[in-house]
């Protein structure tokens, strides 16, 4: 696995037992996750907030894997913050442009939340963004267009709906091998 320490963004709906983030974080030894909000849950600028301090807290620059909401927390923290992080890891993000499945938040609330518009400047670390093919919340072309903005590798991973326990994903083993890429990249430079 990473020798860079590993912190997890998950999405809008925090904690999820079953989850691949889940799973994953609690394989890796020395990892952590952004902790969930307490209040303001639709707050971007609470989250962003959030996901520093989190960073702040590591001795060296983490490798972010993010899932859904948690990858658009990355780019918003990326457009304010200046923490030094060896890469991101950007799992199926949605499209919040355009309304999302019943159960989900309006682009009016989100918008209110501060999550639009969605950051599209480049972003100041190395990120892979793993799309799916038959993403609920998102479709193939507004993957596409993130990575190019983000200047993220685009992985496709098939049809995986938006992997997670919903979609029948519960661990998902690929992450380690994306998550690895960061440090190889980094061991190939040295």
């Amino acid at each position: 696995m990473a020798s860079s320490p590993i912190l997890f963004v998950p999405g809008l709906r925090d904690f999820v037992a079953e989850h691949w983030q889940t799973l994953l974080a609690a394989e890796i030894e020395g990892s952590r996750t952004v902790p969930p909000l307490e209040n303001d849950k639709l707050s971007c600028a609470a989250r962003v907030e959030a996901l520093d301090t989190a960073i702040a807290g590591f001795d060296s620059p983490p490798i972010l894997v993010a899932h859904s909401a948690g990858v658009l927390m990355v780019a918003h923290w990326a457009q304010r913050r200046r923490r030094q992080v060896r890469g991101a890891l950007l799992v199926t993000p949605p499209d919040i442009n355009h309304p999302l499945p019943a159960g989900y938040p309006t682009p009016a609330e989100l918008g209110e939340g501060g999550w639009l518009p969605v950051p599209l400047d480049r972003l100041p670390f190395p990120s892979i963004l793993a799309a799916s093919d038959n993403d609920p919340l998102a479709a193939p072309s507004a993957a596409v267009v993130l990575a190019f903005a983000w200047g993220s590798r685009l992985v496709s991973l098939g049809e995986v709906g938006h992997l997670n326990p919903a979609s029948g994903y519960g661990p998902w083993p690929g992450a380690r091998e994306l998550i690895a890429e960061f440090d190889a990249v980094e061991a190939s430079a040295g």
